[in-house]
């Protein structure tokens, strides 16, 4: 809790280095661990607590930019001019124009896209194939869940935010591309491996991941087919 209330604090307090919230991160992670609370809750904590808002509208990045691209060619950034204290501050801009959890994402993300997600994707997959020990309606359920229920959430909540202005749908995007996309909704895979392996025991494990395989298989080919035949 202490790690907690740290983290909170710095972000009220404006601080937005990330390796001050790698570090205590790393303390909340540990704490936990010891505790016997499973650490990953570390990761939703903090990925809930990390400031999502920019410091620099695009407008003032805009106008930071245009003031350095103004000046002629020449030594400018060079000793303690004018030019160079505004490339310092187009710098500094350029970067909060992002908020910390972006640019933590852009920066992890080759990581765990290429890395992380198919070592735990493959360290978590395997389904031994023994006759009778599935349980069927189980499996049935799980795939009905991802291939069904996750695209009509999408696209039911989509048209509730949209006419209840909560959010707006852009003119290039038809309602039948976001159905259509929603459909790769269904392709659970490395989290849902992990919140099934928290959620149910070792004798239904072997069902649930069944039920994740084969839905990701058809959720990634009939999403891809439906949207390969809209665009064509």
């Amino acid at each position: 809790m202490l790690g907690i209330a740290i983290v909170a604090g710095i972000a009220r307090l404006g601080i937005r280095s990330i390796a001050i919230y790698f570090v205590i991160g790393c303390g909340i992670w540990l704490a936990l661990d010891a505790s016997g609370i499973h650490a990953a809750l570390t990761g939703v904590i903090l990925g809930l607590m990390t400031p999502a808002r920019s410091w620099v509208s695009d407008n003032r990045l805009h106008a930071i930019l245009n003031r350095v691209v103004a000046y002629p060619p020449g030594e400018h950034w060079s000793g303690d001019t004018a030019g160079r204290r505004d490339l310092r501050r187009a710098s500094v801009a350029t970067r909060e124009a992002l908020s910390p959890i972006e640019r933590l994402e852009i920066a992890l993300h080759p990581w765990v896209a290429f890395a992380i997600m198919p070592i735990f994707a493959l360290a978590n997959a395997g389904v031994p194939i023994v006759p009778g020990a599935f349980d069927a309606v189980l499996a049935s359920a799980i795939f009905v869940g991802f291939v069904v229920g996750k695209p009509i959430g999408v696209v039911v909540f989509s048209s509730l935010a949209v006419k209840l202005r909560f959010a707006a749908r852009p003119d290039e995007l038809r309602w039948g591309m976001l159905a259509a996309g929603s459909a790769l909704t269904g392709i659970g895979f490395a989290m849902a491996l992990f919140i099934a392996d928290l959620a149910f025991g070792s004798d239904l494990l072997n069902s649930v991941k069944l039920g994740i395989l084969a839905a990701s298989i058809v959720s990634a080919a009939g999403g891809l087919f439906a949207l390969v035949w809209l665009t064509t």
